[in-house]
């Protein structure tokens, strides 16, 4: 910083005609100059420019400007009906938030409510939501695959809400509660970026409030049900406890059944990659603590059984389930004998690897030639070593890594 200071300073007193990073003949430059003069000649010029560099991706840019813009414009809206007096207590703006009777004018509004926020709180918590969650997410998956997998989870929740809430106040003979109510909110978006970081790191543990509270990330889904469904029956939101159980369904689905999946284990041989997610450790059941998996996955599987045998779903193969269990994106979790003993196997290949080298530059050193020796039957071959995922450490707090051995 102190560099740029004066390579600055000494640009402007030299002459206004000499421009910002521009490096002046040595026999132009004049002498009481030249300790300013070797200071912006070792500046880089990526530094010279100073220009301002905003580190965000930019579907997750577009998803923050859209959610920024979208409140905003509700809120002006809601406020000058609030100011006109009219004659509806409740402020409805149709053509921004998600309105069951009336969406058919406003079909937008599927896609669009998911970006609207009511109040300053909500801005800023789903707000932080898109900004980690959704860089940490696009740098994993890329830009397309990002914004496919947020197409999703925004409008398919809000299709399936409508006729919930139609039917829910036909039941009732409530009006407000299919006319006047309005669905809008990044709930199912939260929801989802929750099931995301399941699939991707189950294991690691995030501590809040300087450690006093320390939880891993897979239990974050089954928390986040509670919190809203405790808070739907209590203080009456239940919009956005409809919404997160949706929401979490949907990403689940799709991640699991649709979603394109790198091949890191080379059996895929269509070159697209795995089509969704047949790990073990992201069953369905998998998303809820251990006392209830058992009654969950029975319900599970029975749906699933259905589903297939009425073609909606492709059945998963026993190749497709130890692709998914050999993803390296889930080091550590149960239900791992066959990747604990790949891990092992690769171990020891690497280690036999690393003294033959040893071995060979030694020979070397001693003038005499050194060759490899072929690894016998009871000589582990050495492979190549998987390539770990990125830390999300930046984008989940303080994170560390413990295995479930339990």
């Amino acid at each position: 910083m102190v560099k740029c200071i004066v390579k600055y300073t000494w640009v402007t007193v030299v002459g206004p005609a000499v421009r910002l990073g521009q490096i002046i003949p040595e026999h132009s430059r004049p002498h009481h100059t030249s300790t300013s003069s070797s200071l912006l000649d070792c500046v880089s010029p990526p530094e010279r420019t100073m220009s301002l560099r905003i580190n965000i991706p930019p579907a997750t840019r577009a998803f923050l400007f859209s959610l920024s813009t979208a409140s905003l414009l509700y809120n002006v809206a809601r406020w000058q009906q609030i100011s006109t007096g009219g004659t509806t207590t409740i402020p409805i703006v149709p053509y921004l938030t998600l309105v069951p009777s009336d969406f058919y004018y406003y079909p937008w509004t599927l896609f669009s409510a998911t970006f609207v926020e009511q109040n300053i709180f909500t801005v800023l918590l789903n707000g932080a939501t898109i900004f980690y969650g959704g860089k940490y997410l696009e740098r994993a998956w890329g830009s397309r695959e990002f914004i496919q997998f947020i197409a999703v989870i925004a409008v398919i929740p809000n299709i399936v809400i409508i006729p919930i809430y139609l039917i829910w106040g036909a039941v009732e003979g409530s009006f407000i509660r299919g006319h006047l109510t309005q669905i809008c909110g990044g709930i199912s978006i939260q929801a989802s970026f929750l099931v995301a970081f399941k699939q991707l790191v189950p294991e690691h543990t995030v501590a809040l409030f300087k450690g006093l509270v320390k939880m891993r990330v897979k239990h974050f889904p089954a928390l986040f049900l509670l919190l809203n469904t405790i808070s739907g029956v209590v203080f009456g939101t239940d919009t956005a406890a409809v919404l997160s159980w949706l929401g979490l369904l949907t990403s689940w689905t799709y991640l699991r059944f649709f979603k394109r999946q790198p091949d890191l284990t080379g059996t895929s041989n269509s070159g697209l990659g795995i089509k969704g997610d047949a790990s073990e450790t992201f069953a369905f059941a998998c998303l809820f603590p251990d006392v209830m998996q058992p009654p969950i996955a029975f319900v599970a599987d029975q749906i699933y059984i259905a589903l297939v045998t009425v073609k909606i779903l492709r059945p998963f193969s026993d190749d497709d389930i130890a692709s998914g269990n050999q993803q390296p994106s889930r080091w550590g979790s149960r239900a791992s004998g066959k990747r604990e003993e790949a891990e092992r196997r690769r171990a020891l290949a690497l280690k036999a690897l690393d003294q033959r080298l040893q071995a060979a530059a030694a020979g070397r050193s001693q003038g005499q030639p050194a060759t490899l020796v072929e690894p016998t039957a009871s000589q582990p071959r050495p492979t190549t070593p998987t390539p770990a995922a990125p830390e999300a450490q930046s984008m989940l707090g303080e994170t560390s890594y413990n295995p479930d051995n339990a």
